[in-house]
């Protein structure tokens, strides 16, 4: 992270992979996310809760719509 930068988010190439449904496992759409910050500027609770978010709204594009 360089200043005046206070976060970058890297985003990887997207795959299908397989995920356990609790039954089967069935191909899912993963997208790698990456978030590094200046923990001076920003706190690890905070960026832990932003990435979680993002990843909340990824994973239904119709919340954005909404």
């Amino acid at each position: 992270v360089n200043g005046p930068e206070v976060a970058i988010l890297g985003v990887s190439r997207s795959k299908m992979s397989p995920v356990w449904n609790g039954e089967t496992f069935e191909p899912r759409l993963m997208l790698p996310l990456a978030l590094s910050y200046d923990h001076r500027v920003i706190d690890g609770a905070q960026g832990a809760r932003f990435i979680t978010a993002l990843s909340a709204v990824l994973s239904d594009l119709r919340e954005l719509i909404l």
